[in-house]
């Protein structure tokens, strides 16, 4: 019996070539779509779950709280904490504090010479707390005591080529650093990325600052103990802090309150951490949104096949009746339906499986990731791959199995023919058709949407001149030789200008506390400048004057500050900001440790940050040590301008080699998620309208076959191409508009919540429905055009010559 219903279900599959083409199509474009969308969604879910005990790792981190401002969560706290923990807390087996060094350092080993970045400054528990796989060398005491280093699989084979590098030398940033162990290749779903671990001891940090509850630029990590309760543990430790950190910031204009994040959530739930450069990334909103696309581009194409498996019901209306007036019960057609559906649905599978598999590796480029699918060798995928199929079949073609098998036998035999497309009773199609296209309608507004945000992100107006900034690292003694190197810069023609300091747009800031005399101590961005900051990245003043060489007061009492340190600070105008004292706790030097000088200029509000961070009070003032050059070029001869650069760096600096990157760079990489976000939205509303439009193809040939005689008759009576389109139209597209209407709440809903996101965002206007609306509507008259054609344009007297 089962082969008797496999060749029925070929035979029917093979008859109906069109109606397989359309459904296999649509199936194995949706299938396809899940799979890599569950593959991606998968890979992020995994992060950190192969680590032993990952379930008692949380890492600590803080909400802050100032001037009236909501809450901002940053990722580094005290290093009081870590040692606080371990020490005070029972239920705390370990903890381990970490600094990410954002710079590349110099390394060197023998004649082999290179800059390396990602590294990461770490107490000894780092490899009991992540015990990753070693190559060479041994995890314990790896990182205890100064000058030890742990290098990578990658590192290791680079600089000491063919050998154990265990107990050999490697020499960063001109210091002797002992290699202690060599890891094999780190887990991709690990949190994070770096190239060598150097020991915490190395640093030697003060003991002030060791025991400080200010200083917050440890990312910090506790272990618990088995059956310790998270929760219980974050309450009390709370309360420890604020005990203790409390009254020491308080009075400084700000508190914060510590938190757990468990270490399996750490990758997907901080996006909208601040200053959390070390963990790699993702974001549980934008995977929660491929989730529900993976499920709308699926849940079209089975949509389809039930409008389509219903439509041609009529077709096999009578093989049907034939098949129970011959004894076939109920049952037996249901499985017979079933069958032919399931069929479909695992031929589209293996297909799809396979388009999945050539269009991984380019996903992978495009995410930065290596996700393997090997569904024909490894048996997990293989079995994932068919029991989805088979549940696919079973839900796509249970509608139609139930509704062909209850025909009635005497009906359809005498030619009463069951509801098709564009009668009264076809209302489940059409409600089908119009799920469909809402569901195509909400990822069309929601990609508009966020490609506008997305170029609003790249586009807008930062308040300074990003573009031809060439910023390098100042290394060795290059700031003794910082007015020698500007005027030999300048020499070139295409270097318009060039300044120093620590705080360049898109790169490190300094965060700490201005105090105004009278009114307290407020949080504030420090930017320590020369002379050429201002005019170099084109920063505009609106009150005041910018720093001046002929002004020797400037270096000890001048401040410049930005709008919004004038509304924040309580100044009143920028006019009337000018004057005002400000005072700051220097960070080192000889004599009076506090800084007292007055307000000389305030610029224009500009964006140091992304534009996920709203702007606040930031504060100017001339410094003596510089950290980063940042040169204007014209951009006239890019690359001749580079080489002069690297020839004047030569000359000041043979120790170290030149390096440089663009500033711009900085903000491009700010906004990769939301580039890949609007990126894979672009693929997959495509890959959704293309499996709708072609239900909507399927349809409109099905409705124009079921009306050829109805059709031919008005051409005879005088109906032009023109009328015929328009009566097999209408109908789709009043159910596109419908479709519309009902997707546009819910986008205008999902779409504002996503936008609350950005501090600085498009507002969403009717211009974006109308825009949707219109192209959903030429989108779906193309898609059944061909066919109203077709029947407008065919021969009436071959559709009447046998009546």
């Amino acid at each position: 019996m089962f082969k008797n219903y496999l060749k029925t279900a070929i035979r029917n599959l093979v008859r109906y070539k069109g109606f397989s083409i359309i459904n296999i199509t649509g199936l194995t474009a949706g299938i396809a779509g899940c799979i890599l969308i569950g593959l991606f969604i998968l890979d992020e879910h995994s992060f950190d779950r192969f680590i032993p005990g990952h379930q008692n790792i949380y890492r600590l981190y803080n909400i802050r709280y100032a001037q009236d401002e909501e809450g901002a969560k940053f990722g580094t706290v005290p290093p009081t904490f870590g040692v606080a923990a371990a020490k005070d807390f029972p239920e705390v087996s370990s903890s381990l504090r970490m600094l990410h060094s954002m710079d590349a350092d110099l390394l060197e080993s023998g004649d082999i010479k290179a800059y390396e970045g990602d590294a990461i400054w770490a107490e000894n528990t780092f490899l009991s707390f992540f015990p990753l796989n070693l190559k060479y060398g041994s995890a314990e005491k790896a990182m205890e005591g100064p000058h030890k280093v742990v290098l990578t699989e990658k590192i290791a084979d680079k600089y000491f080529p063919r050998t154990n590098p265990v107990g050999k030398t490697l020499v960063i940033n001109k210091e002797n650093f002992t290699v202690t162990a060599v890891l094999k290749k780190v887990p991709e779903n690990f949190h994070l990325r770096f190239d060598y671990l150097i020991s915490l001891g190395t640093l030697n940090l003060p003991k002030e600052r060791m025991e400080s509850w200010n200083w917050q630029q440890f990312y910090t990590y506790v272990k618990l103990k088995d059956g310790a309760d998270g929760v219980a543990f974050e309450k009390k430790f709370r309360d420890y802090v604020s005990a203790r950190a409390h009254p020491i910031t308080k009075p400084a204009g700000y508190y914060y309150i510590p938190y757990l994040q468990q270490l399996s959530e750490l990758h997907l739930h901080s996006a909208d951490f601040r200053h959390d450069e070390l963990p790699v990334k993702g974001n549980i909103i934008y995977v929660n949104a491929l989730t529900y696309i993976a499920i709308f581009v699926l849940a079209i194409a089975c949509f389809n096949f039930i409008n389509l498996a219903t439509a041609r019901a009529g077709r096999r209306a009578r093989e049907i009746g034939v098949r129970k007036v011959m004894g076939a019960d109920r049952k037996a057609l249901i499985f017979q339906f079933l069958g032919e559906t399931v069929l479909l649905s695992l031929f589209s599978v293996l297909l799809a499986a396979l388009v999945a598999m050539l269009l991984l590796q380019p996903l992978n480029q495009f995410t930065g990731k290596s996700i393997s699918f090997r569904p024909f060798t490894e048996w997990l995928p293989a079995l994932a791959i068919v029991g989805g199929g088979i549940l696919t079949g079973l839900l796509a073609g249970a509608y139609p199995a139930f509704y062909l098998s209850g025909f009635q036998p005497a009906k359809v035999i005498k030619g009463n023919q069951p509801a098709s497309f564009g009668t009264g009773k076809s209302w489940l199609r059409e409600s089908l058709v119009v799920v469909q296209f809402s569901l195509s309608a909400l990822l069309i507004i929601c990609t508009i949407v966020v490609f506008r945000q997305t170029g609003y992100l790249h586009n807008k107006d930062l308040g300074f001149r990003k573009d031809q900034v060439v910023l390098f690292r100042l290394r060795g003694n290059m700031s003794e030789k910082l007015d020698a190197l500007k005027q030999e810069l300048k020499k070139d023609p295409h270097i318009i200008s060039a300044t120093a300091g620590y705080g360049f747009p898109g790169d490190m800031l300094a965060g700490d506390e201005i105090i105004v005399p009278g009114k307290g101590t407020f949080g504030a961005k420090q930017l320590m400048v020369d002379h050429d900051y201002a005019s170099t990245l084109g920063i505009r003043f609106i009150a005041g004057r910018d720093f001046s060489r002929d002004m020797k007061t400037d270096p000890d009492e001048a401040f410049v500050i930005n709008e919004s340190a004038v509304r924040e600070l309580g100044f009143g105008t920028p006019e009337k900001a000018i004057g005002q004292p400000l005072q700051w706790t220097k960070w080192y030097g000889e004599g009076d440790s506090i800084k007292r000088g007055r307000v000389i200029g305030v610029i224009k509000d500009f964006h140091y940050s992304s534009l996920h961070e709203k702007i606040s009070t930031t504060i100017l003032q001339l410094f003596p040590e510089h950290y980063q050059m940042a040169v204007k070029v014209s951009g006239d001869d890019i690359r001749s301008t580079i080489n002069y650069m690297q020839s004047t760096w030569s000359a000041f600096n043979q120790d170290y080699p030149f390096e440089y990157k663009f500033l711009d760079e900085n903000f491009n990489r700010m906004y990769k998620a939301e580039d890949r976000l609007s990126t894979l939205l672009l693929i997959f509303t495509i890959m959704a309208i293309f499996v709708g439009c072609l239900g909507l193809f399927g349809l409109a040939a099905f409705s124009a076959e079921k009306r050829a005689k109805e059709i031919s008759i008005r051409k005879i009576l005088g109906a032009g191409i023109t009328d015929i389109v328009s009566l097999l139209s209408r109908r789709f597209i009043a159910l596109i508009v419908v479709a519309s209407l009902v997707a546009f709440p819910i986008a205008w809903w999902a779409m504002h919540e996503w936008l609350q996101h950005f501090p600085y965002r498009l507002s969403m206007n009717a211009g974006i429905f109308a825009f949707a609306l219109t192209l959903s509507l030429l989108i779906a008259f193309a898609a059944i055009s061909f066919q109203s054609i077709k029947a407008a344009v065919a021969n009436p007297v071959d559709k009447l010559r046998n009546e």
